[in-house]
This record gives structure tokens, C-alpha cells and sequence, in this order.
């Protein structure tokens, strides 16, 4: 039975093997797409939302080509029919190749899967073609139809929260709420009450009844990001709504029903959290039903051109730096040799300065922060678990580059205290009868010499660095018209990503 028909999605097919041509029409309208065929002489872009585009011959011909390219560079997936000898498949637009004679339900089979794929970075901005990333694509286009909880894991910085916006965007909740939050940017009794809401009286301040953002994401999906830094009081509060898809409000006695998808990530390994009793071993089980593992960048390198390209035009746009050419060959090659411990945060982050402040249209090896050309950053922000193993024989080796950096930033700390130490005897050779007041800096304290006179009961000057109030909660989320619109607080923003771009 065909499916209903996608409004719009068109797959593009040329005509160069008629009887494939017929087949691949056939096989796309029964899967629920419009289908147009292609001379020669055609350009793809003048087609209406076009999604794929498919040569079935020709693919080394000036037309083929010229018609691949146009295609490509609408951001479709390209496939090609291509001779034994396979030399169209070293064509750089062509995504796919099928060797002749191509079975045509194997064609639309990967097709139907990249267009899948191809609405997915659409809706997250996810960036990948690496073979990791595109498990992780169709991982997420497999799973975000069904209603299980999944645990997204993945170092700091991979895109988990975009994984996350995918799950959301494909499902059948996608026209409600999603709201994400981050666990460990909440004290645990604001956490409680943001998330469950409370009574009238609850608490001091609490002047009205207030839905928790499980209530504003009835209908939709909650994100759960760093969900193992949850206290234990609400690890058993989530553990019920898991269960039960009830709760009751902070204060209150009522049981409160939701239908609510939850979706969790953790860059920390949950089952080591299970073993020193910070995590509660039955939440844990029902939490990791579906997972997805996000590869960090320095394993999928290959993406790091399409990244820095969607980050460059993304960049340029929203700094109004006009017509931006990218980034020099010379500069690729630099970022291709990081280890970007932050990942594709890291790598996005350093893009967008790197946009506003070139003196040119294009970026270029000198523009690039000297700790990333000599490699400093990398060696400074090893991410856990990469240094070899204790008692290898190249442990010493290996570490040699890291070790170098510590100590001269020993020496240059070194350095910075003994000309402090010289300020302070100078500052008290000045004042009559004065002493400098030697108090052990810890913890953030800022240390200030007393002056002659001062009360010797004062004690040290601490320094608050400007402490950030809890975040605020938007009560209007948007739940029926934006799946995005709704910010929870303590909400982390991550393109990433992985990302876009991302992912």
C-alpha cells in the first residue's frame, strides 16, 4: 500500500536509462514522494523542494555533471549509477554509488533512508557523513517515532541537546512543547520546584501556584540534560513519573497526571555513578531503554570541513560580515590537526570569532588562536581517559608534551606570585607602621594587604565574581505552535554541534 504522499518532497531522476528511470518512479510514488525525470538540459534548481537527486547514467558527461553539481550544491544527496569500473563513484558531488546494472528497490531504500536523514539535519542542524554520524542519524529517524525515554551519552560539547531536538522534531509530539533543561545548573530546591511545580505556601516566596515544567511539557517532551548530577530526593520523584507518569507538586498532595516523553544525557558513565550509590541503580534502568552515543569530533575529523563551512555561513550571516569565502587550505589543515577536547562547541565557538574579527573574507592560518596552531589548548584540556594506561612503557613518552605544559605554567605562576610578594613589601615600606596581612588564599579569595589603622578582626577581602541568580522559568512555552519555543531554565545551548549544524 503506498503511503500518503510527502506535500512538496520531490526525488529528481534523469532519463539516461529510461527502464531504471521507470522503476525508480514507480518505487519513490509508492514509498509517498512526487517524482520528476530529468533530461539533460534541466536544472535541479528550478524544481519545487527537491530532496534527492539520482543520475542513472552520464555521470562523467559535461551534462551529468554540471546537473550533479547544481544538485549538490542545493544540499541534496546525490546518487549515481555508475560503470563496473566504478570511476563516477571518485566523482566528488556523488554521495552514492550503485554499479550497473542497480537493482532499483536497493536504490530507493537508501534513498528514502537520506531523505530521512536529510530532514533531520534540517529540523536540528546535525552535520555529519561520517560513518559514526550517520549511525547516529538514522539511530535517531529508527527511534524518535516511539515513546521510550532515551539516554543520549557523549563527552561535553557533542550535540546531545540537538540529538535531543531531533528526537522531538520527528516524532508524533513535534507540534507540542520542548523543553529542555540543565539538571546542574539548578540548586536542588529550585530543581524540585521548576520541575513539579508547587503550592501556594509551599515555601517563603511562594506567593502563588506554580506548574512545574513536567506539567508545561504535558503533550510534549522534556530534555533532561547532565542528568547525573540529580539530586537523590528528585531522582525518586522522576523515577515515579517514569513509572506512573504522576507527581505531586512541592507542598502539595494532589496527584498530578502527565503524558510526557523524557529524554536524558549525561557525559559521565551512569553505571559508575550506579556502583558509588549517586545514581539510583532501578532509575537507571528505566532511563537507558534507548540509547545513542555521540562520537566525539576528534573521531569523525572527515565532518570537520562540512562544520566549519555551515559554521563560517551561519557566522558570517549573523555578524553581517557579506559575502565571507570560507577558510584557506592552510587554516584546514591547523584545524584537522586539533584535538578539540570541547568538541564541536569548541570548534563553533572559535569559528564565529575567528568570522568577526578577520581582517579579510576569508580566514587564514594567522587568525587562528596560537594555542590552537601549537597545539597548547589541546595538550592543556586532555579530555578523562585518553592518557595511556599506567605502567606502559610510553606513558613518560606520551605524556612528555603535557607535562612540559604544566610545569611552565608552574614557572610563569611562580613567576606572578614573587612579583606579587615584591608589591606587598613595597606597598608596606610606604606606610608608617603598617603590616601586611598574610592570609592563606583558597576557595576564591582575593587577598588584600591591610593598611595602617585598618581593624585587625577585618580579615581578607573576598571577591564575589558576580554570582549568577538561579535562571527564571518562561511560563508560556509555546507548547502548541513552537516545539522549540519553550526555555526551561539553566537550559544549555549546544549547535553543535555535532553541530548544524552538529552534530
Amino acid at each position: 500500500m503506498a503511503r500518503t504522499p510527502r506535500t512538496g518532497e520531490t526525488v529528481l531522476v534523469t532519463t539516461h536509462d529510461l527502464p531504471m528511470a521507470g522503476e525508480l518512479r514507480e518505487g519513490f510514488r509508492h514509498a509517498g514522494y512526487r517524482v520528476e525525470l530529468f533530461t539533460s538540459g534541466e536544472d535541479p534548481a528550478e524544481s519545487e523542494e527537491p530532496v534527492l537527486f539520482i543520475l542513472t547514467g552520464g555521470a562523467r558527461s559535461e551534462a551529468g555533471m554540471r546537473q550533479a553539481g547544481r544538485a549538490a550544491g542545493l544540499g541534496l544527496p546525490v546518487f549515481a549509477v555508475i560503470g563496473r569500473d566504478g570511476r563516477e563513484s571518485a566523482l566528488p558531488v556523488v554521495t552514492t554509488a550503485f554499479p550497473a546494472p542497480a537493482d532499483a528497490e536497493e536504490i530507493v531504500l537508501m534513498g528514502t533512508r537520506a531523505i530521512e536523514r536529510g530532514r533531520l539535519r534540517r529540523a536540528t542542524g546535525i552535520v555529519g557523513e561520517t560513518d559514526a554520524m550517520v549511525e547516529v542519524l538514522e539511530r535517531i529517524v529508527q527511534i524518535a517515532p516511539v515513546d521510550a525515554t532515551v539516554l543520549i551519552t557523549g563527552e561535553s560539547g557533542t550535540g546531545k541537546e540537538l540529538v535531543a531536538r531531533g528526537l522531538h522534531a520527528l516524532s508524533r509530539r513535534r507540534h507540542r512543547a520542548f523543553i529542555p533543561v540543565n539538571v546542574a545548573a539548578l540548586s536542588e530546591t529550585l530543581l524540585e520546584s521548576e520541575l513539579f511545580g508547587h503550592e501556594k505556601g509551599a515555601f517563603t516566596g511562594a506567593i502563588d501556584t506554580r506548574k512545574g515544567l513536567f506539567e508545561l511539557a504535558n503533550g510534549g517532551t522534556i530534555f533532561l540534560d547532565e542528568i547525573g548530577e540529580m539530586p537523590p530526593q528528585t531522582q525518586t520523584k522522576l523515577l515515579r513519573i517514569l513509572e506512573q507518569q504522576e507527581f505531586h507538586r512541592v507542598g502539595g498532595q494532589k496527584l498530578i497526571q502527565v503524558n510526557v516523553r523524557i529524554l536524558a544525557a549525561t557525559n559521565q558513565r551512569l553505571e559508575q555513578l550506579v556502583l558509588t550509590g549517586d545514581f539510583r541503580k532501578d532509575l537507571y534502568y528505566r532511563l537507558n531503554i534507548l540509547t545513542i552515543s555521540l562520537p566525539p569530533l576528534r573521531d569523525r575529523r572527515d565532518d570537520i570541513p562540512r562544520l566549519v563551512d555551515s559554521f563560517v555561513r551561519e557566522a558570517a550571516e549573523r555578524h553581517d560580515r557579506g559575502p565571507f569565502r570560507g577558510i584557506s587550505a592552510e587554516a584546514m589543515e591547523i584545524l584537522l590537526r586539533h584535538r578539540w577536547p570541547g568538541n564541536v562547541r569548541e570548534l563553533r565557538n572559535l569559528i564565529e570569532s575567528m568570522v568577526v574579527l578577520a581582517p579579510g573574507r576569508e580566514i587564514q592560518a594567522a587568525d587562528i588562536p596560537a594555542d590552537v596552531r601549537s597545539g597548547e589548548r589541546s595538550r592543556a584540556l586532555v579530555p578523562a581517559g585518553t592518557a595511556p594506561a599506567r605502567g606502559s612503557g610510553d606513558t613518560v613518552q606520551a605524556l612528555r608534551p603535557q607535562l612540559e605544559f604544566i610545569f611552565r605554567t608552574m614557572m610563569e605562576m611562580k613567576v606572578d606570585i614573587e612579583d606579587l610578594r615584591r608589591e606587598f613589601e613595597a606597598f608596606q615600606s610606604e606606610e608608617q607602621g603598617g603590616g601586611v596581612l598574610v592570609v592563606p588564599a583558597s576557595g576564591g579569595e582575593i587577598v588584600q594587604p591591610r593598611r595602617a589603622g585598618a581593624p585587625a578582626e577585618a580579615g581578607p577581602v573576598r571577591g564575589d565574581p558576580g554570582a549568577a541568580d538561579d535562571p527564571g522559568v518562561d511560563d508560556h512555552p509555546g507548547a502548541d505552535d513552537d516545539p522549540g519555543a519553550a526555555t526551561a531554565p539553566g537550559a544549555a545551548d549546544d549547535p553543535g554541534a555535532a553541530t548544524a549544524p552538529g552534530a
